[in-house]
C-alpha cells in the first residue's frame, strides 16, 4: 500500500515533468521565431544584392519587432497587468499625441486612414483588454476596459473607420474569449480573416473578382490605391522569385512616379512583398505571422489574454493588407510587444485567469 509521501513525490514529479514540457514548448516557439526573423532578414538582403535596393526598412521592421517581442516578454513576467496597461496607453498617446508617428497620404475616404493611427488604437484596445484579463480585481478590470472602449472612441473621433471597426471587434471578441475551451480553434478564426483579406486584396489587383463585386471593393478602397496594387502585381509577374528589390516599389510603380503626394508604397504588405521580394517574400511574411501563432497557441498565459491579444494582432494585418500600417516602427515595435506579453509568464503567477487551454 502506497503512503502519503509516495503520493505527494508522485505530484511532485508530475508537476516537474509538466514544467519541463511547458519550457519545451516555449523554446520550440521561440526558436522558430528567430529561425523566421532571420530568414527575413537574410532575404532581404539578397534580394537587395547587386540591384540598387534598400533593405533598411525590411531590417528596421524585423529589429523593432524582436525588440518589441523581448521588451514584452520580460515586462510582462514582471508586471503582467501593469506593462500591458502601460502599452495601451502609450500606442493611445501615440496615435493622439504624436503626429510624426502615424504620418502618411490618406488615400481612402469612406475606409479611413487605414494606416499607423488605426493600427496603434487597435493595439491599445488589445493591450487593454489583455490588461484586463491578468487583473483580479473588479473596478481595475472595469478601469481597463473603459480604456479599451475609449480606443474606439479615439478611432471614431480621428476619422478612422478601420480603427474604429477593428478596435470594436477586438472589444466584442475579449469577453467571448472566456468561453473558449480549446484556443487553437479560436485563434484559427482570427488567422483565416487575414488570409481572405491577403486573398481579397490580390483578387482586385488581379482584376479576378466578378464586376459588381470589384466596383463595390474599388469604391471602397480608392481608386489610387488600387492602381497602386496593380503596379505591384504586375511588378511580381515580372520577377516573381526574387521581386524588384526592397524598397523599389516608389521607383517603378508608374503611379507612384506620377504622383506628388506618394509615399513609395502600394499600401499592403502582401503586395509590397510580393512587389519587392518575390512569392519567397510573401511566405516569409505568412511564416511571420504563423509564428506569432503558433506562440500564442502555447503561450502559459490563460486563454483570454491569449485570444484577446491574438484577435487584435489580426486586426492589424487585415489593416496591413490595405494600408501602410506596417510600415511604421511604432506599429511593429508595438505588434511584438503585445505578442510578448501575451506569451509571457507572470513571475508571482497570473491572478485573475484561469488556467491555459489549448
Amino acid at each position: 500500500m502506497g503512503t502519503a509521501g509516495d503520493g505527494a513525490e508522485a505530484t511532485g514529479q508530475r508537476a516537474t515533468a509538466g514544467g519541463t514540457a511547458v519550457r519545451e514548448r516555449r523554446g520550440s516557439a521561440d526558436a522558430w521565431g528567430v529561425t523566421i526573423l532571420g530568414a527575413c532578414a537574410g532575404w532581404a538582403l539578397l534580394t537587395a544584392a547587386g540591384r540598387d535596393g534598400r533593405p533598411e526598412g525590411v531590417l528596421l521592421a524585423v529589429l523593432a519587432v524582436a525588440a518589441g517581442y523581448a521588451t514584452g516578454r520580460i515586462a510582462g513576467a514582471l508586471l503582467p497587468v501593469a506593462a500591458p496597461a502601460v502599452a495601451a496607453l502609450a500606442g493611445l498617446g501615440l496615435a493622439l499625441g504624436v503626429p510624426g508617428a502615424t504620418a502618411g497620404p490618406r488615400l481612402a475616404a469612406p475606409l479611413g486612414h487605414a494606416g499607423a493611427t488605426a493600427a496603434l488604437l487597435t493595439l491599445s484596445s488589445g493591450a487593454a483588454c489583455c490588461a484586463a484579463w491578468a487583473a483580479a480585481a473588479p473596478l481595475p478590470r472595469f478601469t481597463l476596459r473603459l480604456l479599451a472602449a475609449g480606443s474606439a472612441v479615439a478611432a471614431a473621433v480621428q476619422g478612422s473607420v478601420a480603427g474604429c471597426l477593428a478596435c470594436a471587434g477586438v472589444l466584442l471578441c475579449s469577453p467571448a474569449a472566456a468561453r473558449m475551451r480549446h484556443r487553437g480553434l479560436a485563434l484559427a478564426g482570427p488567422a483565416a480573416a487575414v488570409a481572405a483579406a491577403g486573398a481579397l486584396a490580390w483578387a482586385v489587383a488581379d482584376d479576378a473578382l466578378p464586376e459588381g463585386l470589384a466596383a463595390s471593393a474599388e469604391g471602397q478602397l480608392g481608386g489610387y490605391r488600387v492602381l497602386l496594387w496593380r503596379d505591384a502585381v504586375g511588378m511580381a509577374g515580372r520577377d516573381p522569385l526574387l521581386g524588384a528589390g526592397p524598397g523599389r516599389f516608389g521607383e517603378l510603380s508608374p503611379t507612384a512616379t506620377a504622383t506628388l503626394t506618394s509615399d513609395g508604397r502600394p499600401h499592403s504588405a502582401a503586395l509590397q512583398q510580393a512587389a519587392e521580394q518575390g512569392l519567397v517574400g510573401v511566405a516569409l511574411l505568412a511564416a511571420a505571422g504563423a509564428w506569432v501563432l503558433y506562440a500564442l497557441w502555447r503561450s502559459p498565459r490563460g486563454t483570454p489574454v491569449v485570444l484577446s491579444a491574438g484577435v487584435a494582432l489580426a486586426a492589424v494585418g487585415v489593416l496591413a493588407t490595405v494600408g501602410n500600417a506596417l510600415s511604421f516602427t511604432t506599429v511593429t515595435a508595438g505588434a511584438g510587444a503585445l505578442a510578448g506579453v501575451a506569451t509571457a509568464r507572470p513571475l508571482g503567477g497570473d491572478e485573475g485567469e484561469g488556467a491555459p487551454e489549448r
